[in-house]
């Protein structure tokens, strides 16, 4: 056979069945039909969609979120950006900024782009899932993506990881189409997907490892017609569209250190990160459900070499390459957001983990019980208007308005950890990225600018702010995250200007918070 031809034709759509099979026999008789389980599944997969992936949609904007309006309302080029260079750094923005065009500006608008992109990629997954592990797969891999809360996440997030998750998704099913029919439309279409996955999001760097270990793989077993010549033209190519985006990555990486916002990482975070457990639980179905077909004699497939090389990479590059980069940098970047791009191998490796033991007739009525899981776990069901975020930016500023009138001070404590010095001081102009909040949920007051952190300085300056102006106002608030009010609070609450000052806490809103002082006699509202 010459060398350019594949070793086993159609090798990832081949399914080698055991010999001691006994052939075809009876459906038992509770299992419906393949058509009524299909109808069954796209029932509860709508509703499941509608509750998981839509329900969010109004709910208030989290503080990167408002860092993407604030990006869209002033432009990648405002000043403020340079303390943080590498937010507006995305193509992901054009998309919120022509749903904006079209619908106006709301939560709903922003986050609309996020859950289509999430949709066409939870397709690709079912798609990949039925070409590399076994043609019924793919709704139970669809399933297994909504018991994931961070896939949900991203449908209702108006942030690039849907975006990147969707092209990310498109490079490996182009990847697969070329090394099956070794057609050039299918490697153009790899060039486009994949040369965005970096452009969507710097940090998804690692992503490339498994697109490169797939296609050696397959022609390394002569599972594909294409050469080797046409790798390594394809792979040249990409290089130099990536090219830019490297220089622009190395220049970032220089100031990485003020961004960072999580420790660095342990092992078990790590084991944490691989969703273990629902690879497991996918196992366990597929054992539970063989032991009840062994009586039936049905076949178990077993998928390729390559196929599950794809898998286990996709699964475990992203994880293991972010915690070794955290590690040997100090600059931990082990953010469960910036994993996300591997949640597609990990709803693989589950699938894949089924395949071992479940027979094909019982992959959708697993894809169910799947079903039937993630709308228990994820749906929020004690809430009537479920947060996308734990964060309630949009009803924290309705109450302060309530409670304040336009004279009252305001203290606010920017939530962005890049809010410090140098770059930031008590004359930090507005509207600036360190106090999107504001622009996007404007409140009213006398506005004081606070940093992320108390510092000698900051404390100085507060006290400053305490003697000329809040003592003689008889009233203030505090308008910020948790964290930052909290220390606030207790911080003024120690000074002995303010000893006999009622404090009203205010913590309906999720990770949000208002806090009045009033001095006695003054009331609750204004």
């Amino acid at each position: 056979m010459p060398a350019s031809q594949p070793r086993r034709q159609g090798a990832e759509a081949r399914l080698l069945v055991p010999s001691s099979s006994k052939g075809r026999v009876d459906d038992p008789p509770f299992l419906l039909s393949s058509s009524r389980w299909t109808i069954l599944l796209c029932l509860l997969m709508t509703v499941a969609l509608v509750r998981l992936w839509v329900a969010p949609m109004w709910s208030s904007f989290w503080v990167d979120e408002m860092g993407t309006a604030f990006v869209l309302h002033h432009g990648g080029d405002h000043p403020s950006f340079a303390v943080a260079p590498q937010v507006p750094e995305s193509i992901y923005y054009l998309l919120p900024r022509a749903a904006e065009r079209m619908l106006g500006f709301s939560e709903f608008s922003y986050r609309l782009p996020s859950l289509l992109a999430l949709g066409g990629a939870l397709l690709l997954i079912a798609r990949i899932a039925a070409r590399s592990i076994h043609p019924q797969a793919g709704w139970f891999a669809a399933c297994a993506c909504l018991t994931l809360r961070g896939f949900n996440y991203q449908a209702a997030d108006a942030r690039p990881y849907a975006l990147g998750t969707l092209v990310a998704c498109a490079s490996v099913w182009f990847l697969m189409r070329w090394l099956d029919t070794d057609r050039w439309t299918y490697a153009l279409g790899l060039l486009a997907a994949a040369a965005l996955v970096w452009r969507v999001q710097l940090i998804f760097w690692p992503f490339y490892l498994v697109l490169g270990i797939y296609a050696v793989t397959r022609l390394i077993r002569g599972e594909t017609g294409v050469s080797w010549l046409r790798l390594i033209a394809i792979t040249a190519l990409l290089g130099v569209s990536l090219m830019p985006v490297l220089l622009q990555a190395l220049v970032l990486f220089r100031q990485a250190g003020s961004h960072v916002v999580v420790a660095e990482p342990t092992l078990r975070d790590l084991l944490y990160s691989l969703k273990i457990g629902l690879v497991a639980g996918g196992a366990a179905c597929g054992f539970v459900v063989y032991r009840m077909a062994l009586r039936l004699g049905v076949p178990v497939p077993v998928p390729t070499y390559s196929s599950r090389a794809l898998i286990v990479v996709w699964w475990l590059t992203e994880p293991l390459c972010l915690f070794a980069f955290s590690w040997l940098t100090g600059n931990s970047v082990f953010l469960s957001r910036y994993l996300w791009l591997s949640l597609p191998g990990t709803v693989l490796a589950a699938t894949l983990a089924a395949s071992i033991y479940l027979p094909a007739r019982f992959w959708q009525p697993a894809g169910m019980v799947l079903l039937l899981w993630a709308l228990a776990a994820n749906g929020q069901w004690r809430e009537r208007h479920p947060l996308h975020h734990n964060s309630d930016w949009r009803g924290a500023a309705h109450k302060l308005a309530e409670l304040i009138d336009d004279e009252t001070p305001v203290i606010c404590p920017s939530p962005f950890i890049e809010a410090r010095s140098p770059a930031w001081s008590p004359q930090y102009p507005l509207p600036g990225f360190l106090y999107a909040h504001l622009d996007v949920y404007p409140v009213h007051g006398q506005l004081r600018l606070f940093p992320f952190a108390g510092s000698e300085e900051a404390d100085a300056d507060a006290t400053q702010i305490l003697r000329r102006t809040l003592v003689g106002a008889g009233r203030f608030a505090l308008y910020s995250g948790q964290g930052q009010v909290d220390y606030w609070t207790k911080w003024f609450a120690r000074q002995p200007e303010l000893a006999g000052w009622a404090v009203d806490r205010h913590r309906d809103f999720a990770d949000v918070e208002v806090v009045v002082f009033r001095a006695p006699g003054h009331p609750i509202a204004q």
